[in-house]
Formats: structure tokens, C-alpha cells, sequence
């Protein structure tokens, strides 16, 4: 720990976690074992940090909610083991909403990007620099939001998505899918990075055929679903995509646009 950080008594600080010099740690915060915190990060109280995590200077992380309704209630910012956020990040703690802000492991928020109150980041997820996600949006594993797009709050994206940079996401993305444009719209079955995860060519169509009927036949999307479920074969890719459109709140985002 540098002699020129300020780290309250009352932080918990795991083994072999570096602290470098001018950074703040309030009170009431955990830091895992084997991390480090770069110059000039504050870490206010309410952060529970994994193992292995990075932060890099001009970082803040748990700073009060930018929400009027916020009225002092004592709520978290979470973030899991080795998950790297770069330069002058921010991370918003929660509200009475979910009572925290949660980041999952292996993550990567890059310089500049913005993490709301109550928001959810699953783990494996690239959050790109500059992007803005507003607050009880939640952004499922493995998906990609590229450079400067900025994120609706109550906005779900799905997992293995990837988002052009950009976009304004106002709409829910669905699992497994490329999207932009303005409006954003689908583009196609984020076919490279399934390959790179592992996924099957049985899969991967499958989860193109489901699209298809979304987003090319002319369908809505009661007709849509109606269609998937009788004849798509079970699979937890099916399930998932049909979960995640029912469930949506602020609906799904429009087919291909020229």
C-alpha cells in the first residue's frame, strides 16, 4: 500500500492487493486478494471487490446514485473476480430498487464507460469506451456494446449480443444477435463470436431459423412466438430467446432496415 494513498482503518483489503499513490478507499469497503487499484482511484463505501480485479486511475466506483429518488439508503456496488476497469470509469451504487449495482467476473469496462444505479452486468461482458448504461438496464452475459452508444435505463440486452458503436439502444436486444443502425435494428446471428464460444453450426442455425421467423417473415410477435414454439426444436438456445421476448418490458428491437 503507497504511504501517499488514503485508505480508511475500517476497509477490508485482501493479500498481495496493491494501492497506488493519491487513490481513496472509504469506509466500509472489501477489496479481494491480487488486485490492483491504480493513482487516483476512489472506491467509496458500499464496493464488495473480487480477487484479481484492476482498476485503472481516475476510476470512481460506489459514488451515490444520479437519481433524485435516492434518499441515503445504504446500498452496494459489486464486482466480481478479475474483471479490469479502465480509465475514469464510474460506477453507481444502488437504490431501493435492487439495493446494488452489480458487475460480474471477467469483465472488461473500458475508458470513459458509465455503469447506472441498479444495473446488472453479467459476467464475460465488454462494455466499450465512452458507453453510458442508465440505470435497472441489465446486460447479460457475453454481450458487446460497442464505443459510445448509450443504453436506455430499464433496458435489457441479451446474452452473446453484440451492439455497434454508436447505437442508441432504446429497445431490448435479444440473446445471440447483431444490432445497429439508427433505429437499432437486427442485424443478423452474431454467428463469429458463438463460433469462438464454443457454440455448434447445429446451434447457430438453429437460432438463425428462430430469427428468421422474428424478423423476416412478416410476422409480429405473438404470431412469431406462436410459430418458434411449435416448430423450432427445444433447446436452451429456444428457450432462452422465447424467455427473453415475453419477458421484455419495453419490447424488442425492429428487423433489418436498409
Amino acid at each position: 500500500m503507497n504511504s501517499h494513498s488514503l485508505v480508511n482503518p475500517n476497509a477490508i483489503i485482501g493479500k498481495n492487493t496493491v494501492i497506488e499513490a493519491f487513490s481513496y478507499i472509504d469506509d466500509n469497503v472489501t477489496i479481494g486478494s491480487n488486485c490492483w487499484i491504480g493513482n487516483n482511484v476512489t472506491i467509496y463505501s458500499g464496493a464488495k471487490i473480487g480477487n484479481n480485479v484492476k482498476i485503472f486511475p481516475g476510476a470512481v466506483i460506489s459514488s451515490i446514485p444520479q437519481d433524485l429518488k435516492f434518499d441515503g439508503e445504504e446500498t452496494t456496488v459489486e464486482i466480481g473476480d478479475k474483471t479490469t476497469i479502465r480509465e475514469c470509469v464510474t460506477i453507481s451504487r444502488g437504490t431501493k430498487d435492487k439495493y446494488k449495482t452489480k458487475i460480474g467476473k471477467n469483465c472488461l469496462l473500458m475508458a470513459y464507460s458509465h455503469i447506472a444505479h441498479d444495473c446488472i452486468v453479467e459476467d464475460n461482458c465488454i462494455i466499450v469506451n465512452a458507453v453510458q448504461i442508465a440505470g435497472h438496464s441489465i446486460i447479460q452475459e457475453y454481450a458487446i456494446i460497442g464505443g459510445g452508444s448509450l443504453v436506455h435505463q430499464f433496458s435489457n440486452i441479451g446474452c452473446h449480443s453484440m451492439i455497434s458503436g454508436g447505437s442508441i439502444i432504446r429497445k431490448d436486444v435479444p440473446p445471440y444477435c447483431k444490432a445497429g443502425k439508427e433505429p437499432l435494428s437486427y442485424k443478423g446471428v452474431n454467428s463469429i463470436g458463438l463460433k469462438r464460444r464454443n457454440f455448434n453450426q447445429i446451434q447457430i442455425n438453429q437460432i438463425q431459423n428462430m430469427y428468421r421467423i422474428l424478423y423476416l417473415e412478416g410476422k409480429n410477435i405473438s404470431q412469431a412466438i406462436n410459430k418458434i414454439s411449435k416448430e423450432i426444436e427445444d433447446s436452451k438456445e429456444k428457450e432462452i430467446i422465447l424467455n427473453f421476448i415475453k419477458s421484455s418490458e419495453r419490447g424488442v428491437i425492429k428487423g433489418i432496415l436498409d
